[in-house]
């Protein structure tokens, strides 16, 4: 055991460790400051009255919990030095609640927690009062105390304390120096911690009281109070009582269990959220989601790091961290990131403490949780939840009180996200149940998307029809279509430059081919159809595509997602190809469009979008109509474009045209 810095002595008896509340950063410091230094009892700016819940709700962590203390009606002042009954009874009766958060990352949870591990007593040396006022600035960022000792960060950040500029505050400091004094002649070996604020001000009193000129225990009056009451938080709300987020929480709660290396969670959790939330979003969009490479991820963590400069900051808040998805990644993935950010897994911690458990107990141990209730069940502890909101909680009863921190951290200002919200399951099956399956329409930007994506496969198509006419000559007066690099180093000796020139095309393209997914399995592509232009810049349009009933986005929008399209253009009422008989000779979903693009086509050639090039089964097919296939691979357009427009939403009437934007969603 080494000797707590004297910077933080008040005396040889007396330690104060300096923190700011709801920091990690600062409540792993605080566990290996009594792992690294040996203390007779640690004190805590909680009133007595906490004492008993506080410690209850500690013992049952991880499982987070809140412990609320309601006003009682006062009369007076107490707090007054002269000791007049100038108070207003109504401003008492309307004081807000007071709440510790039972949070793992809060310095002040995890000094009792260390304590009680450790054996050792814990004092709580606040004042007792109805009327909390909390004491808080705007402070450094937490995370600089990972690279300065903690000494040193209390001493750069001494001179922009401000002074208590209320009665209430000054007061409670002054009693908390009057217990420091008492415990001190008690204890060789006192720590006490609190907020890096109120550190100077204690010491200054603490000071004055050693020599005589301060208050001593007997002048302070205190408030009946209530006696508080714990209730678990519904894991919905936990960002609003957790100081770090709830996702990194859970990270810092299972490095614990698990005995991991935990001083570099606050920014190698972000990691970690972005890889969790990119196997949450794949999971749901399928094939339809964009490839969140390796490298999107850095550039999305170097765009949140110049966000977090930008405020002024070392460690990026969720707004920042949700902006820069949003900005690099899309709506969707951002979605993603927002809901594990505030997912508290306990699950996961639960289950580390259970393999531990399991590995010194035989096999007969239990890891306590169980993840096999639905949201449809019932569970009694939902009954005693707390809902919690921005300064306010809903109590089980339904009745809304306000909150006020008893360990504040520094202000928070809370913004808003504009993101699209994934619909319920209830929302969806109510939604499924109102189609009416006679009357259907297209999404109008989906199609000029679709539609400019023909638009550009054929232009690629007749650009290379004319590269077989392609021909090289010498230079003269013009380089032409560019210098040709293979026929001027063939020709080296001659000590010419040979350009290319490609004429202009001959031939003309009114059939278009995609083929997004081929080999195609027709139990993934049940809806086959053939749409008419309702535009004149539009095809005839024949596709087979995905169940959209199956996938409902918003009311009357059912979304699918296309296998493989044909495109006529100029349209051109056809039959539908998929009843039509003189095409039944076709074994696959992908023959049957070739020939009825090839049957149809007035022209010799027929482009063809796909992954690989069509086989020698689809050229003889394209030679039964005296037609050529002209190959555009897939590959030379964008991954992310492609599988935004194989996404199909099908309206339940052109109605529904005027909301569809607030419903519809990209990957």
């Amino acid at each position: 055991m080494t000797q707590p810095p004297s910077l933080l002595q008040l005396d040889e008896r007396v330690t104060v460790l300096p923190i700011i509340h709801g920091s990690g950063q600062f409540a792993w410091l605080t566990r290996r400051f009594l792992l690294e230094h040996q203390f007779d009892c640690v004190a805590v700016p909680l009133p007595e009255s906490f004492r008993e819940s506080v410690e209850d709700a500690v013992l049952e962590l991880p499982k987070p919990a809140i412990v609320i203390q309601q006003t009682t009606p006062q009369y007076g002042n107490p707090f007054s030095l002269s000791g007049d009954d100038d108070g207003d009874d109504d401003d008492l009766d309307d004081a807000p609640a007071s709440y510790v958060p039972i949070d793992p990352c809060q310095g002040v949870i995890m000094a009792i927690r260390a304590a009680m591990g450790e054996h050792i007593p814990r004092a709580f040396i606040d004042l007792e009062t109805n009327h909390f006022q909390p004491f808080s600035t705007v402070m450094p960022d937490p995370y600089a105390v990972r690279h300065v000792k903690c000494e040193m960060f209390a001493a750069a950040v001494l001179p922009s304390i401000p002074r208590p500029s209320d009665e209430h505050t000054r007061v409670r400091i002054a009693h908390m120096a009057a217990r420091l004094d008492q415990l001190s002649k008690n204890f060789e070996r006192t720590l006490l911690v609190c907020s890096v604020l109120e550190w100077p001000w204690i010491r200054e009193a603490y000071r004055l009281l050693r020599e005589g000129r301060g208050r001593v225990l007997e002048d302070f009056e205190h408030d009946d109070v209530r006696p508080p009451d714990t209730y678990p938080v519904d894991e919905r709300t936990l960002l609003f009582l957790f100081g770090e987020l709830p996702f990194i929480t859970s990270l810092y709660e299972r490095a614990r269990a698990s005995l991991e290396e935990d001083e570099n969670l606050q920014i190698d959790g972000v990691k970690e959220l972005l890889i969790a939330a990119k196997e949450q979003y794949v999971n749901e969009f399928g094939s339809r989601a964009r490839n969140v490479t390796p490298l999107l991820l850095s550039k999305c963590l170097k765009y949140i790091r110049n966000l977090s400069l930008i405020n002024r900051r070392m460690t990026p808040d969720m707004v920042t961290i949700v902006t820069a998805c949003q900005q690099i990644l899309g709506d969707q993935y951002a979605l993603h990131v927002a809901e594990i950010a505030s997912r508290y897994d306990q699950g996961s911690v639960n289950s580390s403490l259970s393999s531990r458990g399991t590995a010194t107990a035989e096999g007969t141990a239990d890891d306590g949780y169980r993840d096999d209730h639905s949201d449809d069940s019932w569970d009694p502890e939902k009954e005693r939840q707390v809902t919690l909101g921005i300064d306010q909680a809903r109590l089980p009863g339904g009745d809304v009180v306000s909150l006020v921190n008893r360990l504040p951290g520094p202000p928070l200002m809370w913004q808003t996200l504009s993101l699209q919200r994934r619909a319920s399951r209830d929302e969806k099956e109510r939604w499924e149940y109102n189609w009416n399956p006679y009357s259907q329409c297209s999404y109008p930007p989906e199609d000029e998307r679709i539609e400019m994506l023909r638009n550009r496969v054929c232009q690629r198509a007749q650009a290379i029809m004319g590269q077989d006419l392609a021909r090289t000559e010498k230079f003269t007066t013009s380089v032409k279509d560019g210098i040709d690099i293979r026929d001027t180093l063939r020709h080296w000796y001659e000590k010419q430059i040979y350009v290319k020139v490609i004429p202009p095309s001959r031939g003309q393209l009114d059939a278009c081919l995609m083929l997004f997914d081929s080999p195609a399995d027709p139990r993934d592509y049940p809806w086959r159809t053939t749409w008419f232009a309702e535009h004149e810049w539009e095809s005839t349009l024949a596709f087979f595509a995905s169940d959209f009933t199956q996938e409902m986005v918003g009311p009357g929008i059912g979304l699918g997602s296309y296998g493989g399209a044909m495109f006529l253009y100029p349209p051109v009422p056809i039959r539908d190809i998929w009843l039509d008989p003189r095409l039944d000779f076709t074994a696959t979903l992908e023959e049957r469009l070739i020939a009825a693009a090839c049957m149809h086509s007035r022209c010799r050639q027929v482009a063809i979008m796909s992954a690989l090039p069509p086989g020698n089964g689809w050229r003889r097919l394209a030679r039964r109509f005296k037609k050529q296939l002209v190959h555009v691979p897939l590959a030379s357009f964008s991954d992310e474009e492609v599988k935004q427009l194989r996404m199909v939403h099908v309206l339940n009437g052109s109605d529904v045209r005027s909301y569809a934007a607030d419903f519809i969603r990209k990957a």
